[in-house]
Formats: structure tokens, sequence, C-alpha cells
């Protein structure tokens, strides 16, 4: 195994890439947890018509392109680091601009960049577990309007079983570069309390966690940390 530390390594290149080819529909439905088989939808997010929303590590935007077909945002950008969802998520989606767009960045600066412009931000297992939430929960603080909520699907646990950590600590995990080497990558998988304290410190209030058990057993299936804050009006 290698270690890749240089950041333009895209650890996503193969993600999703067979789906993409056989599957191009707009998804009918929208689930949070682990398994994307049960548990709550888009109501999580409250009103999402005529409001400008967020998805932070939208891989190839199936979330988010089921937000703009079936539920109306003004407009919903879908924003990735990885040049390989960008591209794949273009080729699925495009065609729904302009209410949905498509933007290949890294969360943290494109949170710094849109100041009070988001009144929803989410992510399902996305930005929010492969960027330190020291800097990205504050940015998303700043990107919300008062008013405005976060809302994130996170592992409970690892997936082989692990406890989660008691601090805002990362873990490296297996990931593959493009051309194939076994590397490892950066994932914040943290406790209930973990991630209150660090919504809290980064000013978000009214914190809720729900745990959304796995729908089935089995290797590398997980429960899933169901995470909404508001940020204060």
């Amino acid at each position: 195994m290698v270690r890749v530390t240089t950041s333009t390594a895209d650890f996503w290149h193969h993600y999703g890439r067979a789906r993409a080819t056989s599957d191009r529909a707009v998804p009918g439905t929208f689930y949070w947890s682990w398994g994307q088989d049960a548990g709550p939808g888009p109501e999580v997010l409250g009103e999402v018509t005529g409001r400008c929303v967020g998805d932070l590590g939208a891989g190839t935007s199936r979330h988010a392109a089921h937000l703009a077909v079936h539920h109306q945002p003004a407009r919903i950008v879908a924003v990735d680091a990885s040049p390989a969802q960008h591209a794949m998520a273009a080729d699925l989606y495009a065609h729904l601009a302009p209410r949905l767009r498509i933007v290949q960045s890294d969360a943290v600066p494109h949170l710094q960049a849109m100041t009070c412009a988001y009144d929803v931000l989410y992510s399902v297992f996305g930005a929010v577990d492969f960027t330190d939430p020291r800097e990205l929960l504050p940015a998303a603080a700043a990107a919300l309007k008062p008013g405005g909520r976060l809302v994130f699907a996170t592992l409970a646990h690892y997936l082989n079983g692990a406890p989660a950590q008691p601090d805002a600590t990362a873990a490296d995990i297996p990931a593959k570069t493009p051309d194939g080497r076994t590397t490892t990558m950066r994932r914040w998988v943290l406790q209930e309390h973990v991630w209150t304290k660090l919504l809290d410190e980064a000013g978000f209030t009214d914190i809720t966690v729900d745990v959304l058990p796995a729908a089935t057993g089995g290797p590398r299936t997980a429960d899933t940390l169901l995470v909404s804050a508001y940020h204060p009006s």
C-alpha cells in the first residue's frame, strides 16, 4: 500500500462509474441511510421549494438531481472536488441546468466564497465526512443565511464495526488512485457528542442527532447519524 499525501490524486475516480454507465435516470427517491434503502427522505431538509440549496460532496449529483426535479428549489448547487465525479455528474444531469448547477470545488473554499448565500446545506456521506470539521463547519455557518439549516448523514461507526472517535480525529481508510494503486484517505467518523460540540463551536444552534439503524446486517453495513443544525437568525 502507498500513502498518497498530495491533494491532486482523485480518490473518487472509480466510484460510481459502473452505475453512471448503466443508470442515467434522475432518482425517484432520496434517502439518508448508509444503505440508501430506508428511512426518512428529503422532508428532513424542510421546505426547499424556491430556496437556494447546496449539496456538499455531491458525487455524481444524484441526490441533487432528485431535488431539482421533484422539489423545485430556486437553485441547487452540487459541489464536489473530484474531477471524475464532476465529469460524470455533468454527463448525467447537465440538462437540468439552470436549476441544477454542478461545481467542481473543495467544499471549504466554495463555502467561503458564498457568504450568506444558502438557505439549506446538506451532505449525504459527502464532504462532511472527508473534510476537517473544524474548517468545514464554520465555513458552512458563514455560507448560510440567518435561519438557514445544515443537515448531514454520516457514519455512526466504522464499516468494520469499530466505534466512532471520541474526539475530532480522522482515521485513514482504504482508497484507490486513478491508476488503481491502493492508498488511504482521511475520514472523520465521530461520536454524537463530538459532532454536537463542533457544531456548537461553529455557531450552530438547535442541534439534533438521530440514529438510523442499518436496515440489513452483514459486512460493511452501518448505522447512520442524521444531524441537523441551524444558523442563528
